[in-house]
């Protein structure tokens, strides 16, 4: 395999309570690019840890000098972090990937060398269930899959992971995209471009465990899927005109009833019907206002992270140690 020794690979890796994963990961990742003959460079963008990882980035950010953390001022999320990191990056391709080592780092051979062929994206993808994840975890990321395909404008693998990689330009067009609860993985599916995907079997985590509880997986598909298409909302209106359909067809029925002098029967179906409609308005309701609420908080233009500290500054786009 022949690398071009001139071009430098950025590498971001989001980092939230993995104090005692930095170190090995990044011995893991000097012994794989190492030898390729590529300049790199290590963007770790701590999350809002509690643990001691920023002290854990700050020791290896002395020791080594293409490593580089950026401290946030809180837990913004996962996707935050990655654009805060993909924001200080200029290598002629970027790597974005978890800092668990439940993504491979032996794999970035095989990115790269896809990506001397002339492809722009590689991303991967999980083969087969996570024999790692939890029983609700591959369920759940099951169910994800498939609603997003079926409700929204893109068409994502099972399992499609954060571990790819981006060519110089497509970086270029990810760094102007400005959009409340960014979802990379739809973005990169949307962007367009030469793009290849390779299979991949997660490692086991290397210590601790996954910080994705359920209710902030819940909180993913439904922002992923909205950010993406509007079919929820063309849904509900059709759901609301087929019962308004239903509504109208009955209106000869209560006129029959009328003239013909039969007695309207009970009470319940009348508040079983009520309820149903009501749950369904509320349905219809809660559905507009997740979009609503997205167009709000887009216009108030907040920043999508606070960075608290770093080791980074950028000078006529390189990198200066501080």
């Amino acid at each position: 395999m022949t690398y071009l020794a001139d071009k430098k690979i950025s590498i971001v890796i989001p980092s939230h309570n993995e104090e005692k994963n930095i170190s090995y990961l990044i011995e893991q990742l000097r012994e794989t690019l190492t030898p390729t003959g590529y300049a790199y460079e290590l963007i770790f963008v701590d999350d809002g840890s509690r643990d001691n990882t920023l002290n854990e980035l700050k020791i290896n950010a002395e020791l080594h000098t293409n490593v580089f953390y950026v401290e946030l001022s809180r837990n913004f999320g996962k996707d935050y972090a990655l654009k805060a990191g993909i924001a200080m990056a200029h290598g002629d391709a970027v790597i974005t990937m978890d800092a668990d080592l439940q993504h491979p780092p032996q794999l970035i051979l095989k990115m790269l060398k896809l990506w001397e062929n002339g492809y722009d994206i590689v991303y991967t993808y999980r083969e087969g269930e996570n024999p790692h994840g939890k029983g609700y975890q591959k369920v759940t990321s099951k169910l994800f899959y498939k609603g997003l395909n079926m409700l929204s404008d893109i068409k994502m693998e099972n399992g499609t992971a954060d571990f790819r990689l981006i060519d110089e330009k497509v970086v270029k067009q990810l760094k102007l995209i400005d959009e409340y609860e960014i979802f990379f993985r739809g973005i990169i599916k949307w962007a367009g471009y030469r793009q290849i995907g390779i299979p991949y079997v997660p490692s086991k985590r290397h210590t601790g465990e996954a910080s994705y509880s359920f209710p902030k997986l819940v909180k993913l598909a439904v922002g992923s899927i909205v950010a993406f298409s509007a079919r929820p909302l063309y849904i509900v209106s059709l759901i609301g005109l087929f019962f308004s359909t239903l509504a109208i067809l009955y209106i000869p029925y209560v006129l029959v009833s009328y003239f013909l002098g039969y007695a309207v029967s009970g009470w319940a179906s009348i508040i079983a019907t009520i309820a149903f409609f009501g749950g369904l308005q509320l349905l219809v309701m809660s559905v507009i206002g997740v979009y609503v609420g997205k167009i709000f908080m887009q216009s108030k233009h907040r920043p999508h992270y606070i960075i608290r500290s770093s080791n980074v500054v950028i000078v006529n786009n390189d990198f200066i140690r501080v």
